[in-house]
């Protein structure tokens, strides 16, 4: 009897037991539950695999509770609070910050009010609105972070701007070429401190261009000599660079943005071919000319075939069309494989063309620039300017065929056109967009032009003028090991600062 009182009282405690554990399980069941409903922990059950028993590694932050999902995002609370404030809407999170919904609903009374199913992807929380659809929610520190970046800023419609050789381009919500927006953006500029730095322009540009025809006016050294020569290679090297990594990069970058069409897909490189064409044609036909002159000449100093005495002095003189002759064959340099010299005046501004037209846009685009981006192209662009001087300064310094002061006024013309597409972009600040279609034509067309004309002075008059045809084809080793480095020199400096500018 005792043992089955005491068997009975165990089956007692058994049920007590088990009564105490369902109701503590139906307790914790309602607790989650109601946490799940009240947005501490949201999921969307569009299919039977994305249920609640699918999470995991739950845990609280700030009295947060976090889980996450199948995808191994971190599942967070929804946004709820939202409202709008000049065009763009606002909503609180569970933790009471206040941020922007990217991109902002345009029509404020068809806006949802919460959003749910927010998770984190990185440094970055997203959030799901009624229709599905995925937005970013940036809190206000995050917004001014990203407000003081220039060379990528986001504001509420989702924009981004970022420079491409000093010019600047916009990318639209998606980030995608597709979505990339064309029109204008305000920026505060330094003006005084553009207007200042035009002068340092001016002044090294001027250094560069004057000190190679100085250097030979005043020392009477020859642009043969050595030293000369190490400066005329290291400018081929950076003519060569200026025209296949400056200018071509940025033609083929204004000929592929976004904000124009091409019906044909190598426009750039056609008009680039069309530089080099017009730069051949050009010197073909000056140098036919120059022939069929001389040719005259020596015809008529065949038929004047005399020497005249001086009655005076008793001395001989030539003949006046024998001292012209003698110009024309130096100007046209019977060793050489096409009709002009390179020491030929016409020969040397072919070449100064190209890099005016080139140097007139570098002042554009440099005084266009953002001020995060201005000191850094500013400094480029000034060893820019120094290099390419050098290289026209000792083309100049060699021609046969004009008076000093001509080559003074061709190194001043490069000396003062990059100052003056400073001035030009300083007067149009305001209004200048670096994606209207007809800027991206202009700047694209002249871009492609000019490396076309360098291509034929770099590669033609100057690398194999002078290694072929010219005082490096039988140099010394010690002249042509100082001339191969300096030339190399001049390539890799200039495609270096090609990264900037």
């Amino acid at each position: 009897m005792q043992s089955q009182n005491t068997a009975n009282m165990k089956v007692d405690v058994a049920c007590v037991i088990f009564t105490a554990i369902a109701v503590t399980a139906a307790s914790s069941t309602q607790v989650v539950s109601s946490k799940l409903e009240s947005g501490d922990v949201h999921r969307r059950a569009e299919d039977p695999k994305s249920s609640i028993s699918n999470l995991t590694g739950c845990h609280f932050h700030d009295g947060i509770q976090f889980c996450t999902d199948n995808n191994g995002d971190e599942v967070t609370s929804r946004l709820t609070g939202c409202h709008f404030h000049d065009g763009t809407q606002y909503c609180i999170d569970d933790n009471g910050e206040e941020g922007s919904i990217v991109p902002s609903p345009k029509d404020s009374t068809s806006a949802p009010s919460t959003y749910t199913d927010c998770h984190s992807h990185g440094k970055e929380t997203f959030c799901v609105d009624n229709a599905g659809r995925e937005v970013q929610f940036v809190r206000a520190v995050e917004g001014e972070e990203i407000e003081n970046s220039e060379e990528s800023s986001s504001n509420s419609t989702g924009k981004n701007c970022h420079f491409h050789g000093g010019v600047e381009h916009c990318v639209g919500e998606e980030h995608s070429r597709s979505a990339e927006a064309c029109e204008r953006v305000d920026r505060d500029y330094d003006i005084p401190l553009r207007i200042g730095l035009l002068f340092v322009i001016f002044a090294t540009s001027s250094i560069a261009a004057f000190g190679p025809i100085l250097l030979k006016k005043f020392l009477s050294s020859s642009i043969n000599g050595f030293v000369a020569l190490i400066i005329k290679q290291f400018g081929t090297g950076v003519i060569i660079s200026t025209a296949f990594v400056h200018l071509m990069t940025h033609a083929e970058l204004m000929w592929r943005n976004s904000c124009i069409t091409l019906a044909y897909e190598s426009t750039s490189t056609a008009i680039t071919m069309a530089g080099i064409f017009l730069a051949f044609l050009v010197e073909y036909i000056t140098g036919r000319s120059l022939k069929a002159r001389s040719q005259r000449i020596n015809v008529v100093e065949a038929q004047n075939d005399t020497e005249q005495e001086d009655p005076i002095s008793g001395e001989k003189g030539l003949n006046v069309s024998s001292e012209e002759s003698s110009s024309e064959k130096n100007v046209i340099g019977h060793d050489h494989f096409h009709g002009l010299s390179p020491s030929d005046k016409f020969s040397v501004l072919i070449m100064e063309a190209g890099i005016l037209f080139h140097s007139i846009l570098i002042g554009v685009t440099l005084v266009v620039a953002g001020d995060s981006y201005f000191i850094t192209l500013f400094i480029v662009i000034l060893f820019h300017q120094f290099f390419e001087g050098l290289a026209l300064g000792a083309r100049i310094t060699e021609i046969t065929n004009a008076r000093m002061i001509a080559k003074l006024a061709m190194a001043l013309a490069f000396a003062l056109i990059t100052p003056i597409g400073m001035a030009i972009g300083i007067g149009v600040l305001n209004t200048f967009n670096g994606n209207d279609p007809s800027t991206i034509i202009a700047l694209g067309t002249l871009d492609a032009f000019s490396a076309g004309v360098l291509i034929w002075t770099g590669l033609i008059e100057m690398w194999a003028s002078d290694w072929l045809f010219g005082p490096l084809a039988h140099a010394s080793f010690l002249k042509t090991s100082c001339s191969l480095f300096a030339f190399i020199a001049g390539m890799i400096l200039m495609s270096f600062i090609g990264k900037w500018a």
